[in-house]
């Protein structure tokens, strides 16, 4: 008869045999603790690397405003346009007109109109140039209209730009005001937006009418002046066009276009001095004149 084993009760197995059981529980439990540590630490990396903060602007930041050329005097000199651009009427200026200190020399209470009469009259609505510039002065022989014109760098596109922004807002800020002038006369101010050609990288028009009761120089004064300003780049073409015989608005459009053509074509280093903005680079030119040689040939016979 076969005898069953006796029961040993938990309690009594011997340490001996209880021990290892616990150290093996415990290794194991150590190693499972080490394996999500080493896990962890695996991953860590790989999830720094969505952490990373994007780039400054500065590192980003696009190069095109210190890639171009800065200006030079002689490029300042060379982008100005002259008679042979804007045809037989005009010439070379003999001189300010009597309405600039009789006229835009007036005062005003509105701070923004008032910033606008003498940006007119000192001729830097657009800020002093921080570089290079060149201007020249162009009269009409039938509407004793002038013209001004000026080719300058300044402290980057975002001085300009800010000027520009100004400008847009003097229509609604400055659409009507009362002006006196040196002489005391009561002036009736009026500004309006004016569409400019869409060339260079900014551009912005205005167009001022003065009128009044008074007499001025033997006639009621009704002064029109168009102002237009083309960023490229750092630089920039402004010019001034009108007088008391009104300004007419396709020589204001065809100085914007030729003239910021005849800048792009000074920087690139395509256009000689003192030739037409719309002449071929081959096409010789007389300089004291700036008229094509084919052209002279043919008034001279």
């Amino acid at each position: 008869m076969n005898r069953r084993p006796p029961r040993v009760s938990a309690s009594r197995v011997p340490a001996s045999r209880v021990l290892p059981s616990r150290a093996l529980a415990s290794a194991l439990t150590a190693g499972v603790l080490l394996s999500v540590s080493a896990c962890s630490l695996l991953e860590r990396p790989e999830t720094a690397k969505f952490d990373v903060s994007p780039a400054s602007p500065s590192v980003t930041a696009s190069p095109s405003a210190s890639a171009t050329p800065s200006l030079t005097d002689a490029q300042a000199r060379d982008a100005l346009l002259g008679p042979a651009e804007l045809g037989e009427r005009w010439s070379a200026t003999q001189g300010g007109a009597t309405w600039r200190d009789g006229l835009l020399k007036g005062r005003t209470d509105v701070a923004d109109c008032q910033r606008l009469l003498d940006g007119l009259y000192a001729e830097d609505l657009l800020g002093k140039p921080k570089g290079a510039g060149a201007v020249v002065g162009l009269d009409q022989s039938d509407t004793e209209a002038q013209l001004r014109y000026q080719v300058a760098a300044y402290g980057g596109p975002a001085e300009v730009d800010a000027k520009m922004a100004w400008l847009r807002t003097l229509p609604e800020k400055c659409a009507e005001f009362t002006a006196t002038d040196v002489r005391g006369e009561r002036q009736t101010v009026r500004v309006v937006p004016a569409a400019l050609p869409g060339v260079g990288d900014a551009r912005e028009g205005l167009r001022m009418t003065m009128s009044g009761e008074g007499d001025l120089y033997g006639e009621t004064p009704t002064l029109t002046l168009d102002f237009a300003a083309v960023r490229v780049g750092d630089r920039a073409v402004s010019l001034t066009n009108g007088g008391l015989g009104g300004a007419e608005e396709d020589f204001t459009n065809q100085a914007v276009q030729l003239g910021t053509q005849r800048l792009q074509n000074v920087l690139a280093g395509h256009t000689s001095p003192n030739q037409p903005a719309n002449q071929p680079a081959d096409q010789p030119v007389d300089q004291s004149t700036g008229v094509p040689a084919d052209q002279e040939s043919a008034q001279d016979g």
